[in-house]
């Protein structure tokens, strides 16, 4: 009996060898991928996000349950792709042009990804351009831009006048976070939400997509 449960304390606890084991006991009992991610995947990160914004968890421990999070999603992606399973959304993430700082959004992207969206990294340094060319190539649905410095924070504010100047702002959400982002200097740039963490992020990222 395919036990989700299970799977989803495995990735809570950072148990990639169980969170595989498990995830393959259920793709072998025909349980369908949708049903492992939401029931397992999904539910562990979930946890793992609650505690982490709770000051329970801390970077370690995420990153230990992205691990075993990823060790189960590798086996679910070829029978996603086969069966159409539609992502929650879809995100571009980047640290935007002048920083190299990317633990914080590969934080994000974790949490995005054990939430259910389907995330394109970006990486490190982004230049407005490289996200205009994302929302061009992709359906994509989010744009999320990280900055943990406050000299290259500007740079947010000069991607979202290239998405505006290339015609593209109006088909993608445009949230933002970092250590000295604020909430009033995302309403300042025209931004449509900040998250102050990587677990809000996520929530973020649902409210901009329904509104």
């Amino acid at each position: 009996m395919a036990d989700l449960k299970g799977l989803a304390e495995a990735i809570i606890n950072g148990k990639a060898d169980p969170a595989r084991a498990l995830t393959k006991q259920a793709i072998d009992e025909k349980v369908p991928p949708k049903q492992i991610i939401d029931q397992g995947l999904i539910a562990g990160m979930s946890v793992v996000g609650e505690r982490f914004k709770a000051n329970e968890f801390y970077v370690p421990e995420v990153l230990i349950a992205a691990r075993a999070m990823h060790a189960a999603l590798d086996l679910l992606k070829p029978l996603l792709a086969e069966g159409d399973v539609q992502p929650v959304g879809r995100v571009a993430i980047g640290t935007v042009k002048g920083d190299l700082h990317d633990i914080g959004k590969n934080l994000v992207a974790m949490m995005m990804e054990g939430a259910g969206f389907e995330v394109t990294d970006l990486g490190v340094d982004v230049s407005p351009d490289k996200f205009v060319e994302a929302i061009k190539q992709k359906k994509i649905d989010v744009i999320a831009l990280s900055a943990l410095l406050t000299t290259t924070m500007p740079a947010m504010g000069e991607t979202i006048k290239a998405l505006n100047a290339n015609g593209v702002r109006k088909k993608v959400k445009v949230i933002i976070g970092g250590a000295p982002v604020t909430q009033s200097y995302a309403d300042e740039i025209g931004a449509d939400g900040y998250a102050p963490d990587a677990a809000s992020a996520v929530d973020i990222a649902k409210e901009v997509m329904a509104a």
